[in-house]
């Protein structure tokens, strides 16, 4: 079979597609077939740029690329989505992957004038934990998922060790971690494979709003042992083959993607 079309008639569904990780793994899997529902928050101006790039990988790859400016972590939501895509006759038995990728979430110390609070981490852990049960649920309610469909999330580092300002996100990746395992036991019986993508520091727009961000950076590049930082591409090299056939026994899985960053 030609890669090139090894996913004609399938779907993915990303959450946070606009930009980063999200963005490259719509480009990455359109140019092997599938065709992709991508949710995002933008502003009108910037909607524009991102829907040009959208119509032309869409255009080159021959697939269907289905935006939707929406805020993907309420019910409305996800119902609207949901609904758009049953209305005309997609979704059925037809979605490969959803890909959580939300970078939404609040970037404070646990001291000072304006600390952390409950309600910040409440809703740092929903936006980049909790709405992939939500949304998973949702999917296998609705009847969507392929019998062989894949569930993927993303952490970093920071949900293992100390980084300034990232108490809140570092409390939502580890607890998107543990979710991942009892997701990947309950929902194996169904046919969904759940696993997470650590990948390494990368030069996206959700790293450089953390505080001291170009000094991760810095020391991403003498860190790493291939001699350069993660770029997005490399991760949405690995989201494309966690959705082969290849990948088909890996359940549970944290998989590593930083060229060896983790290993120092």
């Amino acid at each position: 079979m030609s890669t090139s079309i090894q996913f004609t008639g399938l779907w993915a569904i990303i959450l946070g597609g606009s930009s980063g990780f999200g963005f490259a793994s719509v480009e990455k899997l359109a140019q092997h077939g599938m065709n992709v529902a991508v949710l995002y928050r933008e502003t009108s101006v910037a909607e524009k740029s991102i829907l040009k790039k959208f119509s032309a990988i869409a255009a080159v790859n021959q697939v269907s690329i289905r935006p939707y400016n929406v805020n993907a972590l309420t019910l409305e939501g996800r119902e609207s989505v949901i609904q758009k895509l049953s209305a005309d006759g997609i979704g059925k038995g037809q979605v490969k992957l959803l890909l959580h990728s939300i970078a939404r979430g609040n970037l404070k110390p646990l001291t000072g004038k304006d600390p952390l609070s409950a309600e910040d981490i409440q809703f740092t852990t929903y936006a980049m934990s909790n709405s992939l049960l939500d949304w998973t649920r949702a999917l296998m309610e609705a009847e969507f998922f392929h019998d062989d469909a894949r569930i993927l999330g993303l952490t970093s580092e920071g949900a293992h060790k100390y980084w300034d300002g990232y108490a809140a996100v570092s409390l939502a990746k580890a607890s998107l971690e543990s979710l991942a395992k009892y997701m990947a036991v309950e929902f194996a019986p169904l046919g969904l494979k759940t696993n997470i993508i650590q990948a390494g520091i990368t030069p996206t727009s959700s790293l450089k709003m953390i505080p001291g961000s170009e000094k991760l950076i810095e020391i991403g590049n003498s860190r790493n042992p291939m001699g350069r930082i993660t770029q997005p591409e490399d991760v949405a090299k690995v989201v494309y083959l966690l959705c082969t056939d290849e990948a088909f026994w890996m359940n549970g899985a944290l998989i590593h993607v930083d060229g060896g960053e983790h290993c120092r």
